[in-house]
């Protein structure tokens, strides 16, 4: 071949192509986290897919206790399921108070888990281990056992609250505000040394002399922390509110223990506790399950609002 030949050859930027040995070595490298994910996407996908796809038969389904027994045949019903929740003014009440609830729950787990978070950076080696200690026995702790010392703490004729503050009799339950505050706190009683621990890692993550170079220059304690370590811990803060948001959202022993299944009246529901009245108390499984795919469509929307903004403003994802 001649030597002009050979100039056509060869890409024109100059860079030779690289040999195929080392492709297929670059093709294996970029698989390989994908390989890697064969063992858990083995274990983690039928736990998932089979139930959400058993979820989403049923909502369509007019399936109820006769259906159940064997009495009546099972029909299939479409989204008529889906209407009657759309109909159902009920329903939409239980959705506000849920998203209410959660949002306040979300605000108070994040406010203070950062908050110890940042506490634990400051003090001495012993208070901090019992602040740890006491954050991880919370977390610890079973949902409902949590919630059964709640309610004997708040008793109304034994609870200590009420021996302490003097309210002789006083029934923290009766009111709808005041009986969603107190799910709410042992909602973030039990929620936010994940929080704490998660922002810890990601503080004592950020170098010292970025620190020390603010407090140099005059910014104070809470200018650095809000120019400083914020942005830096953002990506765990993404993690923290995606988590905060799921797990309250979809509160169920709490809410279930603490009202005696919704509140008086159906006053302190919320869509789990809606969702369980209407598929095992009612037999309505239909229409139980109709209300969990609505949760998680939920969910799912708001986790991919949340992604997007954040890639949006240009955070690594």
């Amino acid at each position: 071949m001649s030597t002009a030949s050979t100039a056509l050859a060869e890409p024109r930027s100059g860079v030779r192509p690289a040999p195929a040995g080392r492709r297929t070595r670059l093709r294996m490298r970029r698989r390989t986290p994908l390989w890697l994910l064969i063992p858990a996407a083995a274990v983690l996908l039928p736990l998932f897919v089979y139930p959400i796809y058993q979820l989403g038969l049923l909502s369509v389904l007019d399936f109820r206790q006769a259906q159940v027994s064997g009495g009546q045949p099972t029909r299939f019903v479409g989204l008529d399921n889906y209407l009657t929740l759309l109909r159902d003014g009920k329903f939409w009440s239980v959705l506000l108070a849920t998203v209410g609830f959660a949002a306040a729950c979300v605000a108070a787990t994040l406010a203070v888990g950062a908050a110890l978070a940042v506490l634990l950076t400051r003090v001495s080696r012993w208070p901090g281990y019992a602040l740890s200690l006491a954050a991880m026995a919370a977390w610890a702790a079973p949902a409902i056992t949590g919630s059964t010392v709640w309610m004997f703490l708040f008793d109304a004729n034994l609870g200590l609250v009420n021996q302490v503050l003097g309210l002789d009799g006083h029934n923290w339950t009766y009111d709808r505000y005041s009986t969603f505050a107190l799910v709410g706190a042992a909602v973030v009683w039990h929620s936010f040394p994940f929080v704490m621990v998660t922002l810890y890692a990601g503080i004592r993550a950020i170098p010292e002399q970025m620190l020390e170079a603010a407090a140099l220059d005059g910014a104070s304690h809470w200018r650095s922390f809000w120019q400083i370590v914020v942005p830096m811990i953002r990506p765990l803060l993404v993690i923290v509110v995606i988590q905060s948001i799921i797990w309250d959202f979809k509160v169920f022993t709490q809410i279930y223990v603490m009202t005696g299944g919704g509140g008086i009246a159906g006053q302190n529901l919320t869509l789990n506790v809606y969702a369980y009245q209407q598929a095992f108390a009612a037999s309505e499984y239909g229409l139980g399950s109709a209300i969990g795919v609505v949760m998680m469509l939920i969910l799912l929307v708001v986790t991919l609002l949340y992604l997007r903004a954040l890639r949006r403003g240009g955070e690594p994802l």
